[in-house]
Order: C-alpha cells, then structure tokens, then sequence
C-alpha cells in the first residue's frame, strides 16, 4: 500500500498527480529547484524538499538527489511523471533497490523502449507495421542513391521533438545529423540518431494503453496529435475525427500486439503515423504518462493516474476493455510562453496576471500563478486547457472562447494562435495534419480591428483616469476628470507595434468626456469602474472635444438606442505596458510616458541580438566576412533546444561580440551586419 507519494517532476503534472494521490487518500512530496521554490505545486504538496541548484541536471535529472529526498520524507513511492527522469531504466532500477513502489512499467520494458531503433525491431517481430529506417554509425552516413526524401533525422532516445530534422535534400544531411547529434546529447545524454521516412500530409495517431500484473491488458482509444510545431503537440483530441469504428479496432490490436510483445505493465503510449491511404506505422512506445492523458480521461471517464498507482500496488486495472467507451469529444491545447511570429521561439518573463476563464468551463491542468516567473531553465508550458463536449465542434468552439476570456498577461504566449486554429475552418473540418501550420497558413497572431484598438484605447485612458482620481490626496469625491475651469483636451498616447494610437479627452459637468480617437468624435459615459473592469458607453457625435456644457446640461445625455454602444473591458497597466481585454481577447497596449527617460540608447544599426537567453553553441563567421542573405552566423541553445541566427541580407561583418561558450541574454548584441 502507498501512502506517500513523492512526485520526481514540476510544474502541472506535479499539481496533477498530487490531485489524484489526494483523492485517493495518499500524501503527496514534491522535490524543487531552486527556481521553483515559490511555485503552486511545491506549495501545495504535503511536505517539500529542496534539490541543491537550479538546472534540469543538477535537480530533476539528478537522480541520487531525488532517492534521498523520497528517503529523508519518509516516501514510500516514487512517480515520475512525464520528461526528465521518467523513461531512464536505471532510475526505476534504483527506486525499486530502495525498497521504494515505482509507479511506472518495470525498468527493462523502459530500456527495450528506450531506443527507438531496438523498439522498431522489436515491433517488426511482432508483426507490427514500422516505417523504413536507415542507422547511421559513427560518421558515415548511408549510400545517398537509397535515400528517399523527405527524411526524418531522428534522436534514437527521449521525446518532445529535441533531437530531430527535416531534411528535403542530401547535401543538407551532414548538418541537419550534426545539429540534430548536438541537441539529442544535449536533452538526453545520448547522441545516437537514425533516419527514417518522412511523410508529409499525414496524422499522428497514439493510443493509450493499460496493464497489470494479472493479465489485465486493454486499450483506451485513440488520440490525434497531428498539429505539431517543431515536431512537438501543440493541440490533442480524442476521438480522431480521421478513424473509424473499423480502423480504430485494428490499431487498437496493433498497440495491444505491442504491448504484450515486451510484456507492459502500468500506463503507456503505442504512437503510430496514419497516411492518408489509411495505411498506418509504428513510431514509438512513450513509456510513461503522456501530457495530452487528460483528453483520454475525458473521453472514458478513467483517471488514468489512479490506475497507474492501483496497478503500482497490484492491483488489477478497474475496468475491462467491454467497459470502456468514448462519450463525447475533447480537445486538449498546450498554453505556451513563446511566439509564434519569431518561429515559437520560447519566451520569458513574469505573468503580471492569470485568471483562467471560469465560464465556459473547461480543465485547467497549470502550474503557473499570478507573479511566476517562466525562466530558460525549463520547458515554458503554462497549462493545458482541455474541453469536452457532445460534439467535436461544440468541443472547439467552447475551447477557443475559454482561451478568448481568459486573461493571461506579462509573458508573450500562443494563445491566439491557438484559438484562430481552434476557429480555422480546415480544424472545424477535421483536416488536421502533421502540415497543418504551413499548409493552412494558420495566422499566428490576431489583428484586432480598428473598432477594438479605439475601445481598448478609451477603456486604458479612462482606468488611467480613475487611478489619478483614486491615488488624488484631496477631492477625491470628484467625477473623474472633472475640471472647474475650460481646459484644453487631455492626451493618451498608446502605441500598438509600429502603430500610435492617440486618445483626446475632456471631461464635461454632466458626467460625461468629449473624446476623439483617429477619425472617431464621440461622447463616452463612464458607468462603473473597480476591479480592473471599465464599463462604459460611447456614442459617434463627429464632434472634436469642444467646450465644457453649460451649468443646465447636468444630465448625462442619453442619445437614442441605435447610436449607443456599450463596452465592458478589463485593463491591466504594469509599468507602460497595458492590456485591454475585450470579448475577443487582449489588445496590447504601451503607453508614452509623460515624461520620457533621457538618454535611451538607441539600436545598433545592423546589429542582431539574442532571440531569448541561452548558450552560444557555435559562431561561423568572423569580422570582414562576406555573408550572402540567409547565411547562418551563429547557434544559440536554449531550452536544449537549437535556434540559428540567419543574415538578414547580403552584407560584411563589421563586429562579432559573442564567442561560443558565451551565456547571452535575450536581446544582446550578437554580431553587427554592414549592408
């Protein structure tokens, strides 16, 4: 029996497991970076231990600091949850000597599936369709006339899409193995990489499969991960909107052949490619909790993390295979710091606010709060938001406007990305491939329109308003923006990118303020204000802010219903950045500063920066070089993962100021271009 349980991870999986254990009636133990030490899933567990440093390697990777952390809190379990320490075969090995419960399959099913090329093997015995692959030994690669394109250079170890390249020609094999050789070591220690058939248009298709100690085998349905940027899941769901009854009972005994193959017990992933012929491959065996499990948990009702541990204990699974069904449709989207217009380059930073959307209701499995910092040392997922409806459309629709409402600030993110997918009518339609991104041309940002921008504009000058009348030492009483005297109009200047959006407002005695934004002359009513919450209605006037009313016009006015439009927003201003959530999401907003600081150093013409902080790997050019237009000039590592900084244009080097070896920070000056 189990009756603390220490969880070797962070961040939601952390929090999620913990959820379980509790319910279950089983303490929880975490282990914490130095970084982390603040974090929602340290705070909330039954006890927390410290793990010496900051990094992956010297905390969650660290394995013999994890055993005594699980020995000196009196732990009785370990789970590893999913990444770091959950497919390496000699941890499981050392939990179990410890005389510690490992909530996982047995440590010699994770070596045999450890090694993609071992399990491919393995698999074919089986009787399981595999891809073609070709292993590259040491530095010589395979005979170039038996090479299809497009190839897949692929990391023979670990997941998460680290350690893998698209190639679409030969003469780019050499670097896309060397580059993809660099990450693979770098993410899992293990350098080995093989190549195998890349197929376009296709759908990644997983199913989830459960064991026990008894003879207990069955399968979970499946899940479609297809749309993928830098081959890692970004949007999940369950059922595929591709398989049917017939085809969903073929690769379900597909995943159960290789399950019993290599004798699985506890939870686990069979990870198949569909092609479009309906024909299907085996890829993998993920030997742990997946992080789109919730999708799967929607669909059949299981708490897949509850059989993990009944099955850890030995017990038998709680349901049959003639038990399950899948009721419904869900939709998992992963919620990242990063940006999708700069390639979903990772990004950093501290959410100034997090306020999950409580209506629609959806799961929010995060591990994030108000006032966390997203840092480099680990992946910067916030949360996973996951609905589940009657209908695949009813299941999308109610994630995207979840997503729309939810305020999520101070960290650039892909929520919008995310939401125009959830919208796109080839997601609606069920067209969703390992192309997606490219072929659809999905926006990566949103565009609000002009009449968004000038609400948004008004709603931040009118919280600015109310700030200076709340923060006034006297007369505090007073309508906000009330003058006793004719005063010219007061002025907000907001830019939006390359944008200015100037606000002209002047308060009148009846309550209301003149106010111009571009081409729109209006009168705006100020009806509520607290809690970050603007409400207020506007009325098209065409009229520049003119004098101050007359004594007798004390009335707010009350055009007719046609002309009056009412606006309810939320507006955030931290330092000058602001954020205006309207019914469509957030516009950003940044405000000129009254008084601007002098002296602000100027850009560096030609100069290239750091995209985020990391490592530079390598530089490939040195002053007076010549450099053609996309000519690579250096490799910064981040996140274990590689980001090559390109020539924006043909020119001359005139300064290098990185060396490799060199921790930069996002932003610094990398190297200088003379066009």
């Amino acid at each position: 029996m189990i009756g603390v349980l220490l969880i070797s991870n962070r961040g939601e999986i952390a929090r999620r497991i913990a959820r379980t254990a509790n319910a279950m009636g089983i303490k929880s133990v975490a282990v914490y970076a130095e970084g982390d030490s603040d974090s929602p899933f340290v705070k909330e567990a039954d006890r927390a231990v410290p793990l010496a440093g900051r990094t992956a390697a010297e905390t969650y990777l660290n394995a013999d600091a994890i055993l005594a952390a699980a020995v000196s809190a009196g732990a009785d379990a370990v789970h590893p949850g999913y990444g770091f320490l959950s497919e390496r075969a000699d941890f499981a090995r050392s939990v179990i000597e410890a005389g510690l419960t490992w909530v996982g399959p047995p440590p010699d099913v994770i070596d045999a599936m450890g090694d993609k090329l071992a399990a491919k093997r393995i698999m074919a015995a089986a009787g399981v369709p595999v891809l073609r692959s070709w292993e590259i030994s040491g530095d010589a690669l395979p005979d170039d006339d038996g090479l299809p394109m497009p190839l897949l250079v692929k990391a023979a170890a670990g997941g998460g899409g680290k350690g893998m390249r698209v190639v679409e020609a030969v003469a780019d094999l050499p670097e896309a193995v060397a580059a993809a050789r660099r990450e693979a070591r770098a993410a899992f220690g293990d350098d080995t990489v093989f190549l195998e058939r890349y197929l376009t248009s296709a759908r990644h298709i997983e199913i989830q499969i459960l064991a026990d100690d008894h003879g207990g085998f069955l399968h979970c349905f499946e899940r479609e991960c297809s749309i993928q940027r830098r081959h890692q899941k970004i949007i999940e769901e369950s059922p595929s909107p591709a398989i049917d009854n017939e085809q969903r009972e073929h690769i379900g005994a597909a995943a159960l052949a290789a399950a019993k193959a290599v004798g699985y017990r506890n939870a686990g992933t069979v990870e198949f490619v569909l092609e479009p012929s309906g024909d299907f491959w085996f890829l993998e065996v993920n030997t742990r909790l997946q992080v789109e499990h919730p999708v799967t948990e929607a669909v059949t009702g299981l708490d897949l993390v509850r059989e993990q541990i009944l099955v850890a204990q030995g017990h038998p699974l709680s349901v049959t295979q003639a038990e399950l069904g899948v009721r419904g449709h869900a939709i998992e989207a992963r919620l990242y710091a990063e940006d999708p217009v700069a390639g979903f380059l990772p990004a950093t930073g501290t959410l100034v606010d997090w306020c999950p959307a409580v209506d629609p209701a959806v799961r929010w499995d995060s591990g994030v709060e108000a006032g966390s910092v997203v840092g480099v040392e680990f992946d910067p997922m916030l949360a996973k938001v996951i609905s589940h409806a009657p209908t695949r459309v009813e299941a999308a629709l109610r994630l995207a406007l979840a997503l729309e409402r939810s305020r999520i600030r101070g960290v650039t993110t892909n929520r919008d990305f995310l939401v125009a997918t959830l919208h796109h009518p080839e997601f609606i339609a069920g067209h969703t491939t390992t192309d997606f991104i490219a072929r659809t041309h999905v926006s990566l940002e949103r565009s609000p329109s002009n009449e968004e921008v000038r609400v948004a504009a008004i709603g931040a000058a009118l919280s600015a308003q109310e700030d200076t009348r709340r923060e006034a030492p006297v007369l505090r009483s007073l309508p906000t923006g009330w003058r006793n005297s004719v005063m010219p109009p007061e002025k907000m200047t907001y830019h939006r990118g390359a944008d200015e959006v100037e606000v002209l407002y002047r308060s009148q005695r009846d309550g209301t303020f003149e106010v111009s934004v571009g081409d729109w002359h209006g009168s705006v009513l100020l009806l509520d204000s607290r809690d970050g919450w603007i409400d207020f209605e506007s009325v098209w006037t065409g009229e520049l802010p003119g004098p101050v009313a007359s004594e007798t016009d004390r009335a707010p006015r009350r055009p007719s219903p046609p002309q009056r439009s009412r606006h309810r927003v939320h507006v955030l201003q931290h330092d000058h950045r602001v954020w205006v959530q309207g019914p469509d999401g957030d516009v950003a907003l940044t405000a000129r500063p009254r008084f601007p600081e002098a002296g602000t150093e100027a850009d560096v013409a030609g100069g290239l920066v750091a995209p985020m902080p990391g490592k530079v790997v390598s530089v490939e050019v040195a002053t007076g070089d010549a450099v053609a237009e996309g000519q690579l000039l250096m490799i910064v590592e981040a996140m274990k993962m590689e980001h090559r900084v390109t020539a924006p244009h043909a020119g001359v080097v005139v300064e290098v100021k990185s060396r490799a070896g060199d921790q930069v920070s996002g932003g610094e000056l990398l190297v200088v271009i003379d066009s």
